[in-house]
Parts: structure tokens; sequence; C-alpha cells
């Protein structure tokens, strides 16, 4: 039914075989998910401080490239420096988006710290686009 493998496999199911590609433990990998997360978040949060700047803003961007920062191992993240080019609802809806994939990330991981910068972050969004989702409809 099936053709039989002729090839050797990339992953060593063998005991004692080592090969030749690294392995990471599942906190690493959810660490670099983690990050990725909250690091295009800050992306995003950075161009919504070009679009409307805002003190919040500021102390939240800072706050995510910290923690960007610590699941990186000191790396700190790149910065956006260019304005937005979407709109503004635009970018809330994808800021509470980018929020939540990291607080399920930080929930998986048990990282409170993450986890709660998160869950502020989707507060955030969603109270802004409250108003505007209500007004256009």
């Amino acid at each position: 039914m099936y053709e039989p493998i002729r090839t050797k496999s990339v992953h060593s199911t063998m005991a004692g075989t080592t090969s030749d590609f690294p392995h990471r433990s599942r906190e690493e990998e959810l660490d670099i998910q983690l990050a990725g997360h909250l690091g295009a978040l800050l992306a995003v949060t950075d161009e919504l401080r070009a679009a409307v700047p805002a003190e919040e803003l500021d102390a939240a961007a800072e706050r995510l490239a910290a923690e960007v920062t610590r699941l990186r191992g000191g790396h700190p993240p790149v910065r956006m420096t260019t304005p937005a080019d979407d709109d503004i609802v635009t970018l809330h809806r994808r800021a509470h988006a980018l929020a939540g994939r990291a607080l399920v990330v930080a929930a998986s991981r048990a990282d409170t710290a993450a986890a709660i910068l998160a869950a502020e972050q989707m507060d955030v969004h969603a109270a802004a686009l409250e108003p505007r989702e209500l007004a256009s409809h």
C-alpha cells in the first residue's frame, strides 16, 4: 500500500546515534516562538507610536523590548523607525491578534511576566478598537 522508505531518516531514532543538526528543548522552542510573537507586537506598537504618539505606547514598547531581549538571551530586538502604512484600526487589530498569540505561548510555557504583558496589550488594543468598531456598524 505504501512505498517502502529507501533513504535514511534525517531524524535520529536509534539509541546512541548522533546527528549533525542541533536539538532544542521544548522550552527553547517556546522561547523562540514567544520572542517572535512579542517582537512582531513590538513592531506594530512602534508603527502605532509613529502614527499616534502616546506615553502609554512608549511604555508598552519599552516593556515589550525588555521582554524580547530577555527571551533572546540579551539580544535586543530591531525597532521600527518608519511611519505606519496601515490605518490605526488595522494596526490595533493586528496588535490584538499578536498579543493573543503571545499569550497562548506564554501560558503554555508558564511565563507569568510575558503572559501578563500580553494580556495587558490585548486589553489595550481591544479598548482602542471598541469605539471605532461600534461606530463602523
